[in-house]
């Protein structure tokens, strides 16, 4: 547990902040952010920060918004990725400051008492209440309320309300909209972002009256238009006087203060990019949005959000009973995933959200094999969102595919935002082919969870079928007549381009099912769209019958001495890291040795097999489960925050429950506690999401396959009880669990059928059951 958790009381519904701290000022404003999917705020005070360098990085993003450069290479080769796409720090358009005659209200300066800002889960509400005296003596009484609109993702408003407390006399509110803003520039962390070689932003106008301020901008090379917008309202205010000094507009109000009177000040901002409208529209979109936010008012905005949160928390929340830092860290992660998703079907989920810069924007698969599930079973309409995403980048995996030399076929890049991959470093980027499999694994699970058949005739069945095409692509027959799939690089990053990765190829074996009995579904029961859909794949006659073909031989590595499934053919025969003689400080091993250096020794940076010993869990024994648990655990750094969830889940399968704690602790208060050392760049959100996977596969013992659900429920010893919710074929069920055995009850829908351990479960609308533990 780091420092910064004595800063946050373990209340489970606030994360609240007692004192201000420039050492903790950077990390906190990862912390605080806010954020509706699309818009992305950090939180850092609306009256900027003057706090020492290396404290701070404010930043405003939009999800899916982005500039484009050219990758450079020393030494270029076929087919390398060309082109970078990473997420902009946009104009920030929260800045409002308070001057108390000539004297400019900053935390920094003069005195603060009182202080407290907080984070409230159910409202969604950032606020901030302090007494603060100046330099000269004058003091104030501060409170600000912020949001990020969850009704219109374009929207977000802030509050001020200042009273005097000591004194009458003139004050002045400046609004400002700031364009003079820049992307953070990476160091030595590959997990940072890449450098910018120059303002992303190139002005096109400038619109300004005494209470709306626009700028209009441009991307230099994606090409896209913004108008970012804000209209200020202070009550009681003649109109103010307004400037603008290069990027920065600003809008001052001058008024006559009286001891004890509050002063109020709303602000309204909005964005709005040709990346959702046409160019032309985005000016008067603009103007309406905030006409229509000041009309309403900051409460109405207000009441809306906290709305919007209890319908959320009604369906999604985990209780757990025990714990109260646990259960404040299982909140927040839930709370930033839903922040953080995209959910109209042009946008996904950033490694960091919209919280910060690292991975600079990019999706990788973290969203199909972490988030994914945590969105279908909480949120489905989302997950389904998530998958039209992939829908839209189809065209490019495609093309993508034909770049890499297949004939046939789609494949989806590593890290991207608009569809092409961006991934400069092949070995662990490109490479990794099972994005593929992970897609399409996605796709079985949304089908199994919902029955949507429209959106699998419509979508899914194309995007399964073309994928699966890569498999026979890329694998081969060797001479003892197994199907092998070589030189590929599997989930540990640590471990690049092997034959055989045991999780690539036994992903790669299910999607192939997959597609075959789609393929075959969709002949004899919608005809149609299967003729539609093979000819605009080209899709052969024979194709489902190789897949079957190749799927029915695949090799899947496994060590009859040890009792083990191999990671790849080389795996074993490499020697094992040095654990004993690494100097603590030389974690993570990526920032310390090159990666020749790991990659010729047995270290995982994170699950591989022990991965698909989840996601394919109907597939190995307890027996296997336990052994390969415990061979890979012992060479696994869990460097990669993917990692110690996924250990966490097995753990608890095998029986080992200590460990399962363990891990699953290192997941739910990863970003609170800083476990990692780079929340500062933005939250975890595959590890936020692991956190929800914890409960629900770990101590829940959830598992669907082929549709059918079962639960195999422990109780940690930590906990007196605990709960959580799935949505399933139209039903909300929960379960809750405690130490006299679980109770199923369900909420929503007519009727489910389940499997508790070797119990077949139907319940009926509004029924419960108990069943006692094992």
């Amino acid at each position: 547990m780091s420092a910064n958790t004595l800063n946050f009381p373990p209340d489970p519904w606030r994360l609240c902040e007692t004192a201000p701290a420039t050492a903790a000022h950077f990390l906190n404003e990862t912390l605080f952010a806010l954020g509706n999917g699309y818009i992305g705020l950090r939180g850092t005070g609306e009256e900027g920060y003057s706090g020492p360098a290396g404290t701070s990085m404010d930043g405003t993003y939009l999800n899916g918004f982005y500039e484009s450069e050219p990758i450079h290479y020393p030494e270029t080769a076929y087919a390398l990725a060309k082109t970078n796409q990473f997420m902009l720090n946009v104009p920030n358009a929260k800045g409002l400051r308070v001057y108390v005659e000539d004297e400019p209200f900053d935390f920094l300066q003069g005195t603060v008492e009182h202080y407290e800002r907080t984070l409230d889960l159910r409202t969604g509400l950032l606020e901030r209440r302090l007494r603060w005296t100046s330099p000269r003596g004058r003091t104030i009484d501060y409170h600000s309320r912020r949001l990020v609109s969850f009704d219109n993702k374009h929207l977000l408003a802030l509050q001020v309300r200042v009273t005097p407390v000591n004194f009458s006399g003139s004050m002045r509110v400046v609004a400002s909209l700031d364009g003079a803003v820049k992307n953070l520039e990476a160091g030595d962390d590959p997990r940072v972002g890449s450098a910018v070689s120059g303002p992303a932003l190139t002005l096109l106008a400038v619109e300004q009256d005494a209470h709306y301020a626009a700028l209009v901008q441009k991307t230099r090379n994606s090409g896209f238009h913004l108008v970012s917008a804000t209209r200020t309202h202070v009550h009681g205010a003649a109109n103010a006087t307004f400037l603008q000094q290069g990027l920065r507009l600003e809008q001052a109000y001058t008024l006559a203060a009286t001891q004890g009177e509050v002063i109020e000040v709303t602000k309204y901002a909005s964005y709005h990019s040709s990346r959702d409208y046409p160019e032309g529209e985005l000016a008067e979109r603009s103007r309406a949005v905030l006409a229509q936010a000041q009309a309403d008012g900051f409460d109405a905005l207000a009441a809306r959000q906290a709305a919007y949160l209890a319908d959320f928390w009604q369906q999604a929340d985990v209780e757990i009973d025990g714990d109260d830092a646990l259960q404040q860290g299982i909140r927040f992660n839930a709370y930033h995933l839903l922040q953080s998703v995209g959910r109209d079907g042009k946008t996904n989920i950033a490694a960091k959200g919209v919280t910060g810069e690292g991975y600079e924007g990019h999706y990788f698969w973290d969203t199909e094999i972490y988030i994914f599930p945590y969105f279908l079973y909480n949120k489905p309409e989302i997950a389904r969102k998530l998958l039209d995403y992939r829908w839209a980048g189809l065209e490019s995996a495609r093309r993508r595919a034909r770049q890499m030399s297949h004939q046939h076929g789609a494949l989806y890049p590593w890290r991207t935002i608009a569809g092409e991959e961006c991934s400069a470093y092949f070995p662990a980027g490109t490479a990794q082919y099972h994005i593929n499999a992970d897609i399409a694994y996605s796709i079985k699970q949304y089908w199994d969870a919902t029955g949507d058949i429209d959106w699998l005739r419509a979508c899914g069945a194309e995007i399964v079928m073309e994928t699966a095409r890569i498999w026979t692509g890329i694998g081969s027959w060797d001479r003892k007549g197994r199907f092998v799939i070589n030189e590929v690089t599997g989930p540990d990053e640590y471990t690049a381009l092997v034959n055989n990765n045991y999780y690539t190829n036994a992903m790669a074996r299910q999607h192939l099912e997959f597609a075959a009995a789609i393929a075959d579904q969709l002949a004899a029961e919608y005809p149609e769209d299967h003729a539609r859909i093979a000819a605009a794949m080209g899709l052969g006659l024979e194709e489902p019958a190789e897949w079957r073909r190749a799927a029915g031989a695949m090799y899947l590595p496994y060590d009859q001495e040890l009792g083990i499934h191999e990671q790849d053919d080389s795996f074993l025969s490499k020697k094992r890291w040095d654990f004993a003689n690494t100097p603590a400080d030389k974690y993570p091993l990526l920032l310390n040795y090159h990666p020749m250096v790991i990659y010729r020794h047995q270290v995982c940076k994170q699950a591989d097999v022990v991965l698909a010993l989840l996601l394919l869990s109907d597939r190995f024994t307890l027996e296997d489960k336990r052994r390969d648990f415990d061979y890979y655990e012992a060479v696994t750094t869990h460097d990669s925050s993917l990692s110690s969830c996924i250990y966490s889940i097995i753990a608890a399968e095998v029986g080992y429950q200590d460990k399962a704690y363990d891990y699953f602790m290192e997941t739910a208060r990863m970003d609170l506690d800083d476990t990692h050392g780079n929340t500062r760049y933005g939250v975890h959100t595959a590890a936020m999401a692991g956190t929800w996977l914890g409960v629900a596969y770990g101590f829940g013992g959830m598992r669907v396959v082929d549709g059918a659900v079962r639960f195999a429920p422990t109780l940690p010893r930590q906990w007196r009880r605990y709960q959580f919710h799935i949505h399933l074929r139209g039903c909300l069920l929960r379960v809750a669990v405690d130490a006299a055995g679980t109770t199923y009850t369900l909420l929503h829908g007519d009727a489910l059928r389940f499997t508790h351990r070797d119990t077949v479960i139907a319940l009926t609308a509004a029924q419960s059951t108990h069943q006692e533990l094992a």
